[in-house]
């Protein structure tokens, strides 16, 4: 098996996944690259966000009186995941708890990453599998950076996103990387949400009331792309503000503490609680148009 990347292929569409953070580094249609190629202005993909999505407060993880050190979207995106299978449609990946993870993250568990090309696109799926003999509570979120513009030479501001459904709750922001304890309404209009650097000025746009189960981002002409996805409660959209060439669109279960929160990670609003033996299975797609 190749250590490093792997290259999944089906018809039109190719994809490219690493096993350093389990992460997806290319997505091409038809030859035309759709992933942001981790340039300066940010230096990753797509990386994968377990066991937290966001920070803890004072970047610290609680439990049972001791403090653990927990940075930001957690540590799965920064260690090698294994090779379970390398076919030529699929691939699957797996994390399991070390001395190291147990360091920061106490717990037992087992995260199989499943990746395989269908069609016009690629599904991505998460299993946690509590392997221990307490609750499991983690989160698990995706991270995908889209190139802004999909078609070179158009503008920002020619895209948008169209949700599945209206999205009328108001949504959330931070501060200091903790979620803030106000909301804000909304930047959706029906289901459609305008796309422009300034929407990100004030960090990413987090609906953590979610109503749509896929979004649609495109302009009216060129490359398009289809997002869905299953067992996700909250989504978030980011770019900077500072002219980076890149959209993510991000399903997660879970979300930063709340600012006010300060109490034992296992009572982190956001968690699942995943009971000894059991799975929790999550999965997107990505459908290139």
């Amino acid at each position: 098996m190749s250590m490093d990347k792997h290259t999944l292929r089906c018809g039109a569409i190719e994809a490219t996944i690493k096993a350093d953070g389990a992460e997806l580094c290319s997505l091409r249609n038809e030859g035309i690259e759709l992933l942001w190629q981790a340039g300066p202005a940010w230096p990753r993909h797509s990386p994968l966000l377990f066991p937290i999505v966001g920070r803890l407060k004072s970047d610290q993880l609680r439990h049972r009186g001791k403090t653990y050190p927990m940075t930001q979207h957690g540590f799965a995106r920064d260690v090698r995941f294994g090779w379970l299978e390398q076919g030529a449609s699929s691939c699957r990946l797996v994390l399991v708890d070390s001395e190291a993870t147990r360091a920061r993250y106490t717990f037992a568990f087992r995260l199989e990453v499943t990746y395989s090309v269908e069609n016009a696109g690629l599904k991505v799926a998460f299993d946690i599998i509590n392997t221990g003999d307490e609750t499991l509570p983690a989160s698990i979120g995706a991270h995908p950076a889209f190139n802004w513009p999909l078609l070179p030479g158009l503008e920002k501001e020619a895209y948008a996103l169209t949700f599945s459904d209206e999205e009328p709750a108001p949504i959330r922001r931070l501060a200091g990387g903790l979620m803030r304890a106000e909301s804000e309404p909304s930047p959706v209009r029906g289901n459609s949400l305008s796309l422009s650097e300034r929407l990100f000025e004030d960090d990413a746009v987090i609906i953590d009331r979610l109503a749509s189960s896929s979004v649609r981002y495109a302009a009216d002409r060129g490359p398009s792309i289809e997002m869905s996805w299953e067992g996700f409660s909250e989504l978030g959209v980011w770019s900077k503000p500072s002219g980076a060439a890149f959209l993510c669109i991000e399903p997660w279960h879970g979300f930063a503490s709340p600012s006010e929160f300060d109490g034992e990670f296992t009572g982190k609003p956001g968690l699942m609680q995943i009971a000894p033996g059991e799975k929790r299975s999550l999965c997107y797609r990505i459908r290139a148009g």
